[in-house]
């Protein structure tokens, strides 16, 4: 006879982000996660005291894991691999995962707390990047970022990571 081996919190929390990128913050309950992870709800209570406090874990999870940068780079050629790197892939992550975090944050004030000084963190290391490169106008960092953010959104059809790529050796002529 096996025994199922016993769930861990970042268990739940792995689950959580796959249900948000699915089905959007209405599928973070207790009920349907435990079914999706194949146990009993009580398991859910055994990490977490309830839904509230879990949705908040679930978001400085997402957070802790989408924060992490490289180091600022301290050479030109690393500067431009590492521009080129982030719009093509973004800043680590699953995309939907990432598009369901922002949509929830327009319904969630705790959300759009964590979404902006990820943003504002996440456009600083732009500027570092860029500084490296002699591109030193602080408002192109946000403009490449609104750019990959917003390529992000767009259907299938319309998401073109040449058109980003395009951006990038624009920007780089520019030193």
């Amino acid at each position: 006879m096996s025994r199922k081996q016993r769930l861990t919190a970042d268990d739940w929390l792995n689950a959580g982000l796959q249900a948000l990128a699915a089905s959007g913050p209405e599928a973070l309950k207790a009920e349907p996660l435990a079914r999706a992870l194949e146990t009993t709800k009580g398991s859910f209570y055994w990490h977490f005291d309830d839904v509230p406090r879990y949705r908040q874990a679930l978001l400085d999870f997402w957070r802790d894991m989408s924060s992490a940068m490289p180091d600022a780079p301290d050479e030109k050629s690393v500067a431009v691999s590492q521009l080129q790197e982030m719009m093509r892939d973004g800043f680590g992550g699953d995309p939907a995962t990432e598009a369901a975090m922002r949509s929830w944050s327009t319904t969630d004030p705790g959300v759009a707390e964590a979404i902006a000084a990820l943003d504002a963190a996440r456009i600083a290391y732009l500027e570092q990047v860029l500084r490296q490169l002699g591109v030193t106008n602080p408002q192109i960092a946000k403009a490449l970022y609104a750019a990959k953010v917003g390529m992000g959104s767009l259907s299938d059809d319309l998401a073109d990571d040449d058109a980003l790529t395009t951006l990038v050796d624009l920007v780089l002529a520019l030193r």
